[in-house]
């Protein structure tokens, strides 16, 4: 059955695929941006631009107004805004959309959440998921509700470029041996597609990941892809991690929540639940396709 759907999220790393998904399979596409500069880009992919603020609930409102179906997710912030209060935009922003979705046509929600969102303490930066997923369960019960939770995504990898470049090192506050579970913005695009088109009504929770590895197996793949097979991971302790984020301008409370993220994954707490509904299927982009692009990235720092 083709449905009418709104997508939040601008044409972005998962938003541009997701829009191409399902507009190929004939669905009518909304896509809401922030950006009337990407009104014609989302016109060429065959979908409709709504220019707006998702924390504004009228135009929210508006925009889902007969639709089937909303994918909902919550744009990155700005780490090194030292005004930025993470916990409080997270959670602004959940309201505006349980609200816009309160007296809708919309009878089925994918909402695109996080490893971690099953953690209201504990899990750093990634507080907010827990609290947007809340938001959105209290919606009626008639809507169905799919928190979609990847697990750490590849581009996220980006970051450690300065790091090889000027020191021939990668690393976190987690040991050479840890395992981490990363995903590709094109394996989420095609699980929020997957979701959409079904209708399971209900909440459900669906993780999705496309390689379990440990950060020495991370390493040597992206050091094989730039030239440096050699490349090691090394542990940083939790103080030496936040405090080289905040010497590259982080905000210091910000700086703390990521580091407290990392050491979840490090005693397991980030996963816990991951683990008891782990995918039965994963995605089919591997790291080593995306190596093909952070060579390039890195090669053009």
């Amino acid at each position: 059955m083709k449905k009418k759907i709104t997508l939040s999220g601008s044409l972005g790393r998962i938003g541009k695929p997701l829009t191409r998904k399902l507009v190929a399979l004939g669905h009518s596409v909304t896509v809401i941006s922030s950006n009337s500069n990407r009104a014609n880009d989302i016109k060429s992919l065959g979908a409709i631009p709504a220019i707006g603020q998702i924390r504004d609930t009228d135009f929210l409102k508006s925009t889902f107004k007969g639709a089937d179906a909303v994918y909902t997710m919550v744009p990155p912030a700005n780490y090194f805004d030292h005004q930025l209060d993470l916990l409080g935009y997270f959670k602004n922003l959940g309201n505006s959309f349980a609200k816009a979705l309160e007296n809708t046509t919309v009878d089925h929600v994918v909402n695109l959440s996080s490893i971690g969102a099953h953690l209201n303490e504990g899990n750093g930066i990634l507080k907010g998921t827990y609290h947007v997923e809340r938001a959105l369960d209290g919606l009626p019960n008639h809507i169905g509700i799919t928190h979609v939770r990847p697990v750490e995504i590849y581009y996220n990898l980006y970051q450690f470029i300065p790091l090889i470049k000027h020191q021939g090192i990668i690393g976190s506050n987690l040991a050479a041996d840890n395992v981490n579970v990363w995903v590709s913005p094109e394996d989420i695009a095609t699980s929020v597609v997957e979701e959409l088109e079904a209708h399971p009504g209900g909440r459900k929770v669906r993780y999705v990941a496309s390689e379990e590895l440990t950060y020495q197996e991370v390493a040597s793949i992206l050091g094989s892809a730039i030239g440096k097979p050699d490349l090691k991971w090394v542990m940083l302790t939790d103080e030496q991690l936040q405090g080289s984020l905040e010497n590259i301008g982080m905000q210091p409370k910000i700086a703390a929540e990521m580091t407290e993220m990392y050491a979840a994954i490090r005693n397991g707490l980030l996963y816990e639940d991951y683990k008891v509904n782990r995918p039965k299927t994963l995605g089919k982009v591997k790291l080593r396709e995306f190596a093909e692009d952070f060579a390039r990235a890195y090669e053009n720092s």
